[in-house]
């Protein structure tokens, strides 16, 4: 987690409101892992369930594309993250799943409902997530030139939650 993100900023304050008990990984000190190669994640969530969760917090701007447009989720990764986050989940092992963090930072004139709605440092934001597992079995190549995949929109919007549904 790096504290000058401000996605990954917003999403550890949206914890720490809440009181949902976290531990930022520190990617400084990722240098013990680095015969694995592999790819850091952000926060380990304590549920109040029985599923702890490994967070990796995806960024992204939610705004139209074109004047009067439909926002889009973007939702694209790159497939060293699937594969970063897949090893995670293996090395947590039982009681502990993978999670993508979709962070939208709201244009202006967008309005989502209140109760999806997480405001800090006067920036609007969404938290919605999707299981590593769920995104696996759905993913499509985007661009294979830049390693990434993303979910058609229908099976994103069928598979997405808002983040406190996972915790």
């Amino acid at each position: 987690m790096k504290a000058s993100i401000h996605y990954e900023a917003a999403f550890e304050d949206f914890l720490r409101v809440r009181q949902i008990p976290y531990v930022a990984v520190d990617e400084a000190k990722r240098a013990a892992f680095r015969d694995a190669k592999l790819k850091s994640f952000d926060f380990i969530v304590y549920s109040r369930r029985e599923t702890n969760w490994l967070a990796d917090i995806k960024g992204r701007r939610w705004a139209s594309r074109a004047s009067g447009a439909r926002p889009i989720w973007e939702n694209w990764v790159t497939q060293a993250d699937l594969d970063g986050l897949s090893q995670w989940q293996e090395v947590f092992g039982q009681g502990f799943r993978a999670l993508f963090v979709f962070a939208y930072w709201l244009a202006d004139g967008h309005q989502p409902p209140e109760e999806v709605l997480h405001v800090f440092r006067d920036q609007r934001y969404v938290f919605a997530a999707v299981r590593l597992d769920d995104y696996v079995l759905g993913a499509r190549v985007r661009s294979p030139k830049w390693g990434t995949v993303n979910l058609p929109t229908a099976e994103f919007a069928r598979l997405v939650k808002p983040v406190e549904h996972w915790l």
